[in-house]
This record gives C-alpha cells, sequence and structure tokens, in this order.
C-alpha cells in the first residue's frame, strides 16, 4: 500500500527537481489543478490514472520509487542501459525473415470475375417497407431531439 505523505514528499522533490509548481505539474501532466491540490495537502490518494501520467511525461521518475520509494530518481543510466540491453538481446533471438516470405504471389489488380460476384439490387421502396413494416404498424408520432437542448414532435 503506497504511503499518502511518503508519496507526497516523493511529488514536491519531483517538483523540485523540474523547477515547476504544483499548477504547472498538473498542466503538464493534463489533470486539473484542484486534484494536484488535493493530493499535495494529503485529502485523496493519488489515482491509477495520476500515476501513469506521470511516468509518461517525466520518464525519468521511475515508478518503484514513486510509489515505494525503491529506485532512484532520476532514473540512473545504468538503468536505461540495462533495459535496452535486455530489448537488444531478445531483438537478436528473434530470426529475421525475408519479406517475401511466407506470402503468395496474388496480383492485387487482376480483374475480378463478375460471375463470381454478383450484386443483390432491391427497390428503395421495397427497402423501406421492411425496414419500418408501414403494412403492419400506424406510426404515432415522430419527434426530432437537437443538440441545443430543443426538440420537435410531429404526429401524422
Amino acid at each position: 500500500m503506497v504511503n499518502i505523505d511518503d508519496f507526497v514528499k516523493r511529488l514536491e522533490i519531483i517538483l523540485d527537481y523540474y523547477g515547476i509548481n504544483a499548477s504547472s505539474f498538473a498542466d503538464k501532466i493534463g489533470v486539473q489543478r484542484s486534484s494536484m491540490s488535493h493530493l499535495l495537502s494529503g485529502r485523496n490518494k493519488p489515482s491509477l490514472d495520476f500515476v501513469m501520467k506521470i511516468i509518461e511525461v517525466f520518464p525519468d521518475v521511475d515508478i518503484y520509487w514513486l510509489l515505494n520509494g525503491k529506485g532512484n530518481f532520476p532514473k540512473s543510466n545504468e538503468e536505461s542501459t540495462l533495459q535496452f540491453g535486455a530489448i537488444s538481446e531478445i531483438e537478436k533471438t528473434i530470426a529475421p525473415t525475408s519479406s517475401n516470405e511466407n506470402f503468395n504471389t496474388i496480383d492485387l489488380f487482376s480483374e475480378i470475375n463478375p460471375e463470381k460476384e454478383k450484386v443483390e439490387t432491391k427497390s428503395t421502396s421495397s427497402i423501406k417497407n421492411t425496414i419500418f413494416n408501414l403494412d403492419e404498424d400506424e406510426v404515432e408520432k415522430i419527434i426530432f431531439f437537437y443538440k441545443n437542448g430543443k426538440f420537435k414532435t410531429y404526429v401524422p
């Protein structure tokens, strides 16, 4: 569980490190200034969304350091080198494939055989009758709702 007081202290360390105030920090990560104020005062707990926005906008912040105080801030170059090295090792183990492998030679621009694909056409009146079933039901009224909150009612 995250200790709120310690989280707030680490948040203040981040603010001091980047030399910004709470309102500009809130603007940068895309949260309301009031939510930042509530966090710093200890009134509210940080949400997952809040923490993820910090990690996305400020890549030097280590998530484990932010939440638990374990790790380093700012992230050390060794950690990023280790992570990059692990990624490059994974890339080496994946066998490269030729761009032409596993693809059939299909001519995408060949002419389509019109006999294979027949398009079924219906008249618009038959479509209207099947959709609205005008023969069976009688329309009582039609109401149009507008985005500005107004509406109009039509009675046939």
